[in-house]
């Protein structure tokens, strides 16, 4: 009866319990451009390479955060059906985008080497991009969203000291500026760069 009792308590207990677990923004980062960088190594064409590099960014990049980083204040003033367009579009762009750029290397080797935690939700995450005979090393921070300590998401990348997702802010914030703040602009330039 005792053993009967001891059984049915370590069975609460286990029902009980959070299998949940936190994952360090390094390893995360390491694992994430150790699993990019097996696709870029891989004899496949290019096409095929930037499907697996969505695949990936679609696990690991905050796309939706970023997204409506980059609208900056127009975000405030369009309707939850220009909002829900946006995101559509800008998912496309920035997939295409970032896995036609990745594609262009070879095996790129990066090094993480450190992490500066910014905050509950933020912690940078210092990285190097080795140099070879071709290019220069690189250094890469790796800005990671934090909040869900079990799904980190990366929200921007820093090459030398400049955010890509700053910079391209600014240029949907120029687009936007030379058109009234027209959404429909943007999103007529989402649209040819996604079909192009």
């Amino acid at each position: 009866m005792k053993i009967k009792r001891i059984v049915l308590l370590v069975f609460l207990y286990l029902l009980n319990c959070n299998y949940s677990y936190s994952i360090e923004p390094e390893i995360f980062v390491q694992s994430t451009v150790n699993r990019a960088s097996k696709i870029l190594s891989e004899n496949i064409s290019k096409e095929k390479k930037m499907d697996e590099l969505k695949l990936i960014a679609k696990e690991t990049v905050d796309i939706r955060g970023i997204g409506f980083y980059t609208l900056g204040p127009v975000r405030k003033v369009i309707n939850n059906e220009q909002k829900k367009k946006y995101i559509v579009l800008f998912e496309k762009y920035f997939l295409k985008s970032f896995s036609s750029r990745l594609a262009e290397y070879t095996n790129p080797e990066i090094d993480v080497q450190s992490k500066e935690i910014l905050s509950e939700n933020y912690t940078i995450v210092n990285s190097i991009l080795k140099g070879t005979a071709q290019r220069p090393e690189v250094k890469i921070d790796w800005r990671i969203y934090t909040k869900n300590s079990e799904n980190p998401l990366i929200r921007d990348l820093i090459i030398e000291g400049l955010s890509l997702a700053r910079t391209q802010k600014e240029e949907f914030s120029s687009i936007l500026n030379s058109n009234d703040n027209d959404i429909n602009a943007l999103f007529r330039t989402l649209e040819e760069f996604s079909k192009n």
